[in-house]
């Protein structure tokens, strides 16, 4: 039986290198994330200010949007950074407790969002279905409920990775050809039985996304029955425009999420080049481009954007 030294379970730190294959281009793909991360951080601060000062943003949905516009701001700046740095700096390295809070925080912002959204397919499967009982069904007691149980769930559910990492001895090679710790990459470096770690960190992190694709699919697959109903013309464009913006975010989240995770596991004859560049793109491309989404797309947030910089401009 091999015995390992007490030390392999505090390896130090690990070296992120990147996007192997394409250092040459670091310094232009930096630019590039920089651009879109800048994008981000403005977006949803200007989500968060205008959803904070209007009281007539105080209703269920753009409270939800709050949420989502931090949760953003999470997982951007989980990443990001750190992207940035070895990109035009050099600066390679993280420590094992840094590389395992980096780990914990986009991977519980990532199943956050995923709630989120599923939070917010309820919400508009009750406002559109169940008009006249809006505001008694979706009560600020309730929101505040489902506010705590999704975060509470994704805390729960992403919390044992950094256990399972905790517990294995690292003796081999400490280079991560990533740009970021995520939970599979580190384990994979361990000298020891990894399979909890697959089982647990694959399995049942995407099992609970999964539930929450399926359960947002039914909210609209129901809208979409109740909206077809109306009578009115205007009343189905406004339900229809206010729906579309949200089915866009769910598809910027999930499609290059999902290709990520799912090359990561079965991928094989994936470039490991495009799969980090796709892997990425899911931390940089959804926060920069929701509060665009939802500017547009959302008639009370577009108008109160307007006002906000018509005011500035006249001041």
């Amino acid at each position: 039986m091999i015995i390992f030294n007490l030390s392999s379970y505090n390896p130090g730190s690990f070296i992120l290198v990147g996007i192997p294959g394409l250092e040459q281009f670091h310094m232009w793909i930096g630019i590039l994330f920089c651009i879109i991360y800048i994008v981000a951080v403005v977006g949803n601060c200007i989500l968060l200010y205008l959803i904070a000062v209007e009281r007539s943003l105080h209703e269920p949905m753009f409270f939800f949007l709050f949420m989502l516009a931090m949760t953003d701001l999470v997982l951007s700046t989980a990443g990001v950074p750190k992207t940035l740095s070895i990109f035009w700096l050099g600066a390679r390295e993280i420590t094992f407790p840094g590389c395992l809070t980096q780990m914990f925080f986009l991977h519980y912002s990532f199943v956050l969002d995923s709630a989120i959204l599923m939070a917010m397919a309820f919400d508009r499967y009750v406002a559109i279905c169940s008009p006249l009982r809006y505001t008694t069904i979706l009560t600020p007691k309730t929101i505040i409920k489902i506010a705590m149980g999704i975060s509470f769930r994704s805390f729960c559910i992403i919390l044992p990775d950094i256990f399972l990492l905790t517990r294995l001895p690292f003796c081999r090679t400490r280079i991560i050809p990533h740009t970021y710790c995520e939970h599979i990459g580190v384990a994979r470096l361990a000298c020891a039985d990894i399979s909890i770690n697959i089982w647990y960190g694959f399995c049942v992190p995407i099992m609970m996304v999964i539930s929450d694709v399926i359960l947002i699919a039914v909210s609209y697959t129901l809208i979409l029955c109740a909206v077809f109903r109306l009578h009115s013309q205007d009343a189905r464009q406004k339900a229809l425009s206010t729906c579309g913006s949200h089915v866009c975010v769910i598809l910027m989240f999930y499609t290059p999420a999902f290709f990520s995770i799912l090359a990561h596991r079965f991928g094989h004859n994936v470039s490991r080049s495009f799969h980090i560049m796709f892997a990425n793109l899911y931390i940089v491309i959804p926060p920069a481009l929701n509060p665009i989404v939802y500017g547009v797309k959302t008639k009370q947030m577009r108008d109160k954007v307007i006002l906000l910089f018509s005011t500035k401009g006249t001041g």
